[in-house]
């Protein structure tokens, strides 16, 4: 049986991922907000957060998995350190590894993140020296 080499997802699902896992970044981060102006939502925005960062951070270990099977598969670190000549098929997975990581959002998403967490902490403390 012959194992299909790794390729790269569609932009699109690239792009549906970060679009559900910025809205679980915001969803928990409005959390704060809604303890302050409206706490019946803050269960249902839970919920939203929490099924959004499950879906997402399963797609992100698929991914993070395929990526390691295809370095242990090809054993590309083995190749590497033993300078020996890449392989047509080797040189295919390094680009598909080398271009996962290109397309990937992972960093603007840690930044949305970080900007995102700041913002709910600036929120809070807002909020609460209000009250």
């Amino acid at each position: 049986m012959q194992q299909h080499k790794p390729h790269t997802v569609p932009k699109s699902v690239i792009y549906a991922f970060f679009v559900l896992g910025l809205i679980s970044a915001i969803a928990f981060r409005a959390i704060i907000i809604f303890q302050h102006l409206e706490p019946a939502w803050v269960r249902p925005v839970w919920y939203i957060g929490t099924v959004g960062y499950f879906l997402f951070f399963l797609y992100r270990y698929l991914i993070t998995r395929k990526r390691k099977h295809a370095i242990e598969r090809y054993q590309l670190i083995e190749k590497l350190k033993q300078n020996a000549c890449l392989q047509e098929e080797d040189r295919e997975v390094v680009l598909y590894l080398l271009s996962s990581l290109k397309y990937s959002l992972e960093d603007v998403n840690y930044a949305l993140i970080f900007i995102l967490s700041v913002l709910a902490i600036a929120a809070d403390l807002v909020l609460s020296a209000i009250k």
